[in-house]
């Protein structure tokens, strides 16, 4: 399947799920906490394909999820996903690690899970700050963010790595002993 999504950085989460809700968004799932884990192999050859292997953890349920490279466009980020979930999560990470698989990078966040119309909508909290994701076809998905008051400038293309990744770059080299 291809995935088309943007994120859109919010001031609160209260805000954005109230508004939401105002112009007819139903919630799927209220808040929960997920941990995610992605993986590579020792050369790092998935990341230097632009692809990603996702674990992920929202309560008892587990998911794999494989990303492929992003496809080229100005305003949203488009790319192939394959998920599947995960019956006994310990095992499955006993096997990827049999396979030469090692976990590169984790982080947590918070998340609610809303319908509006034909687009998936996530309110996310995590250390990069809180999000609006909005997942379905570009027109969808514009025109729900003009209706929340956002437009194209707004929209974002880097995942959560990426950005919890710059993040935590920044706070180390601005670390200091003095």
């Amino acid at each position: 399947m291809i995935e088309i999504e943007v994120k859109i950085r919010v001031p609160d989460l209260k805000t954005a799920r109230q508004k939401l809700l105002e112009l007819g968004g139903q919630v799927v799932r209220d808040f929960y906490r997920e941990w995610n884990a992605f993986y590579d192999f020792q050369d790092g050859r998935l990341t230097s394909r632009q692809e990603a292997l996702r674990l992920r953890q929202a309560g008892k349920k587990a998911f794999i999820t494989y990303k492929g490279r992003p496809q080229k466009s100005r305003s949203f980020k488009i790319r192939e996903e394959l998920e599947s979930e995960i019956k006994n999560i310990k095992d499955f990470k006993k096997i990827l690690k049999k396979l030469g698989l090692r976990p590169v990078f984790e982080y947590r966040k918070k998340r609610m899970l809303l319908r509006f119309e034909r687009v998936k909508v996530t309110l996310d909290e995590s250390e990069a700050g809180c999000f609006l994701e909005l997942e379905g076809k570009r027109s969808d998905i514009v025109r729900l963010a003009q209706k929340l008051g956002y437009s194209r400038q707004d929209f974002i293309k880097l995942d959560y790595v990426q950005m919890i990744m710059a993040g935590r770059q920044k706070n180390h080299s601005s670390f200091s002993l003095e």
